[in-house]
């Protein structure tokens, strides 16, 4: 028997798509809207048995507050969080606030859906690793605030945070490879690999994510291929001649 649910997300084409794949393995998709601000009161006037409520930054303050008015007003509503890869402090702060599961965005959707079936039944729907660090996090909570810029930079490579970089400043991947001294394809691997560690699905996402955590702000400004003579130190093809000495 299929569930009656709502999904809600930023990005109205996933929450769409997403809604879309759900109907068709014969679940009731009550709606799938955006913003995500907006979601409590959706929730709360149509009262369906699970909300899917998406989040790119699930560690942020204050953005469980609509499901901790949701779970006030409508208790019987099981909610599950999409979102990317988390630390423990933002699964934390997602079951702190009465979720009942939390899902990657890059899940397929035989997982969504498991992860629907288990929320309905008033498990919980997550990972085991997942959970435990989020029981840990609220058991001992860190007297420091979460550092999230300092944490996503962990993730990445030196060579990904120079291509973040370059993102952040507008680079498209033909300006990336030049500057990098790499051939465009190796370019457009290092974005993709950086758009997936960061949880985005677009340069803008990634590029919005960096500045706001403040990953920008710690990241060494890369030299131009014509500063560093174009080495590259690797394997990559570089995409033009040297430049002179």
């Amino acid at each position: 028997m299929g569930v009656r649910l709502m999904v809600v997300d930023d990005h109205r084409l996933l929450a769409e798509a997403l809604a879309s794949a759900l109907k068709l393995r014969g679940h009731r998709v009550l709606a799938a809207a955006a913003p995500a601000a907006g979601a409590a009161d959706l929730v709360i006037s149509r009262a369906p048995e699970v909300c899917l409520i998406g989040t790119a930054t699930p560690a942020e303050p204050g953005m469980f507050d609509p499901v901790i008015r949701i779970k006030r007003e409508r208790p019987q509503v099981a909610v599950v969080v999409l979102g990317p890869v988390p630390s423990p402090r933002g699964i934390a702060a997602a079951f702190a606030a009465g979720a009942s599961g939390y899902v990657r965005h890059d899940e397929r959707i035989e997982g969504v859906e498991r992860a629907i079936m288990k929320a309905r039944a008033g498990e919980a729907a997550v990972a085991p690793q997942l959970l435990q660090g989020a029981f840990s996090e609220l058991l001992n909570p860190v007297a420091q605030p979460d550092d999230e810029g300092q944490r996503l930079l962990q993730m990445l490579t030196p060579r990904e945070v120079e291509v973040l970089v370059r993102v952040a400043d507008g680079d498209d991947t033909r300006l990336i490879a030049a500057g990098m001294g790499i051939a465009p394809s190796t370019a457009r691997t290092h974005v993709q690999r950086v758009l997936m560690k960061l949880g985005v699905g677009s340069r803008l996402e990634a590029a919005a994510l960096a500045a706001r955590t403040g990953l920008l702000d710690r990241a060494e400004r890369p030299a131009s291929a014509y500063e560093d003579g174009g080495a590259d130190g690797g394997a990559d093809t570089a995409t033009g001649p040297e430049p002179p000495r």
